[in-house]
């Protein structure tokens, strides 16, 4: 592990290619645990240390703009008003295709973290700044959009788009807008089809409004850009 100049860290480390610097904790009697994330995006894991963070992971999955993803990769360390010697470890890091970058936390609630976080925020934001990055914190998704995601996630790994032939009949049978399932059936038998969908949809290739609920008989279309980032896709 090393210690290098921010600007000089921010230029040349490939954070997206490190390991965490610290675990995260399991917490005795929390009914979440530490895990890894399958990224579509990378064909890699990356280690995740909450739902919150989990579920911000699969946003990010999903966002055309992203091409690497880590956990915990780096430390950003400065000293504040006294003189004293600070640290934060933001949970996630993200690069876009134009090498710029985002740290982000991603609490489980609305202001979680108190006053530490909150002045960790202002030092770590202004260290991305200068290096032409983003930090965010990360607000909880909407319950709805959570589970949307989540689901379209079981079919994110290429395996689920089948053929070249059955995609292209997928993306031709929601030429119009239509309900899901009339277009699944006009492709052929919905148990081979519906992965296919469901891969189309995490993929960008169609969209529905993932702030709804979904169910068969939603509205499709296809989308203009492939992948999302919010509560439409």
């Amino acid at each position: 592990m090393r210690q290098l100049p921010w600007h000089k860290a921010a230029a040349s480390v490939r954070f997206e290619e490190l390991p965490p610097v610290t675990a995260f904790p399991v917490i005795p009697g929390k009914r979440w645990a530490p895990g890894w994330w399958w990224s579509a995006t990378t064909g890699r894991h990356v280690v995740h240390g909450s739902a919150a963070m989990r579920s911000q992971l699969m946003v990010l999955d999903r966002d055309p703009g992203v091409v690497g993803l880590a956990g915990r990769p780096v430390r950003v360390v400065w000293r504040d008003g006294q003189g004293r010697v600070r640290s934060w470890v933001p949970q996630l890091f993200a690069r876009y295709t134009d090498g710029t970058a985002l740290l982000a936390d991603c609490p489980a609630v609305l202001g979680g973290g108190g006053e530490p976080a909150r002045l960790a925020a202002q030092y770590v934001g202004a260290a991305c700044a200068e290096a032409g990055w983003v930090y965010r914190r990360l607000e909880p998704l909407d319950a709805v959009l959570a589970a949307n995601v989540r689901w379209l996630a079981g079919y994110r790994h290429p395996r689920n788009a089948g053929s070249p032939e059955r995609m292209a009949a997928v993306q031709e049978a929601f030429r119009e807008p239509r309900p899901l399932i009339e277009g699944v059936r006009a492709v052929g038998d919905p148990m081979a089809v519906w992965p296919a969908v469901f891969h189309a949809l995490w993929s960008g290739r169609l969209t529905v409004p993932l702030s709804r609920p979904l169910h068969e008989r939603v509205l499709a279309r296809p989308s203009t850009s492939a992948g999302v980032t919010g509560g439409e896709a």
